[in-house]
């Protein structure tokens, strides 16, 4: 059984292709099988980044949205949501304390806030990049207009990452309102890799309604796509939306889809996410090996960080950047890998950032 395992294995990796029949199997396979699954994807990860960990220092500037989505503690029907805006200030003084941390990349996170409009956007970007013009800076905020993601580019920003959440239209349709649309959404990450970013799409595994032919169909999308980062942890609910009772996802098929989808993408940015921090106290460990190979500890005020809550318990909210930073490297350092000093692009990114 382990060799009729090990040969789908290499046969995913080599065609870099896998069945809906495929992915049902390997995302069901025995514990042990897992770890063959596991071993291929480190030693694919490690082929290109080595035992490379890449940090991005996560910054949450606002939880105000004006979407209402029905997974999202900051959506805007929560009216128990804790608002909050970080001015231009506060927020490069959390990139002049990450830097001074090794950061290399600054990651702007917020709900969809109309009050930080374009100008207000492309300020931040240019002033951080002034300031440290040896980091990068990655945008996280939602569906805009082309234009508006060419201005961003123009800024100095130059990674975006944008979770499409399900490529499938009626499972889009039942965690989404109806003003929104998963045909916008999928346009915007075309135009945002037409413009020249890093994109990076993305799902939850494990929400309401979710099927295996979905995740085959996400897959199936991100192969036309071909992101430079994918971002992807287990559903966790929120009590305050409507999603508030529904189970959380399953962080053994999280790890799976992780290693499926770095046999994929050998190349791709894969993050253990803060989700599976949450959902299991090894998660980010387990994630790494599994072939993730990027970190985002917050680099947030202390102070606001419990109010950006997207699920419930979430890690870190009470820790300083400091103290976030120092641990995570000890804890990579435990399972054999180590922090990168570097800005951490995407493979076919490095030449033109000048690594």
């Amino acid at each position: 059984m382990d060799k009729e395992f090990e040969f789908l294995v290499e046969e995913i990796l080599r065609a870099k292709h896998v069945s809906g029949e495929g992915l049902r199997r390997v995302l069901e396979c025995s514990d042990g099988e897992e770890e063959i699954l596991f071993a291929a994807a480190r030693e694919v990860a490690e082929r290109y980044f080595s035992k490379e960990i890449y940090l991005r220092g996560l910054i949450e500037f606002t939880s105000y949205c004006k979407n209402d989505c029905f997974y999202c503690g900051i959506r805007r029907g929560n009216g128990k949501a804790e608002r909050y805006r970080l001015t231009e200030e506060e927020i490069l003084s959390c990139c002049e304390s990450g830097e001074a941390l090794g950061f290399r990349t600054f990651v702007l996170q917020g709900g969809e806030d109309p009050y930080f409009k374009d100008d207000r956007i492309c300020s931040i970007v240019s002033a951080i990049r002034e300031r440290h013009p040896h980091c990068a800076v990655t945008l996280s905020i939602g569906e805009r207009s082309c234009e508006s993601y060419r201005r961003f580019f123009e800024a100095g920003a130059e990674r975006y990452l944008l979770r499409h959440e399900t490529a499938d239209e009626a499972h889009y349709r039942r965690l989404h309102p109806a003003e929104m649309s998963l045909e916008n959404r999928k346009k915007c990450l075309y135009d945002l890799k037409a413009i020249g970013f890093q994109v990076g799409c993305g799902i939850m595994v494990g929400t309401p309604y979710q099927t295996m032919e979905h995740i085959h169909e996400d897959i199936v999308f991100m192969l036309e796509l071909e992101p430079h980062m994918i971002g992807i942890g287990p559903f966790i609910a929120h009590k305050d939306t409507p999603f508030g009772s529904e189970p959380d996802g399953s962080v053994k098929r999280t790890l799976r889809l992780l290693a499926v989808l770095r046999l994929l993408f050998p190349k791709v940015l894969l993050p253990a996410t803060t989700a599976l921090g949450t959902a299991d106290p090894m998660g980010r460990e387990k994630g790494i090996l599994a072939g993730a190979n990027v970190l985002m500890p917050n680099l947030s005020p202390p102070d606001v960080r419990g109010k950006y809550l997207l699920y419930d318990g979430k890690i870190c909210t009470g820790e300083g950047a400091a103290e976030c930073s120092s641990c995570l490297r000890q804890r990579v350092e435990r399972i054999g890998y180590h922090v990168s000093d570097t800005r951490g692009d995407h493979p076919d990114f490095m030449k033109s950032s000048g690594e």
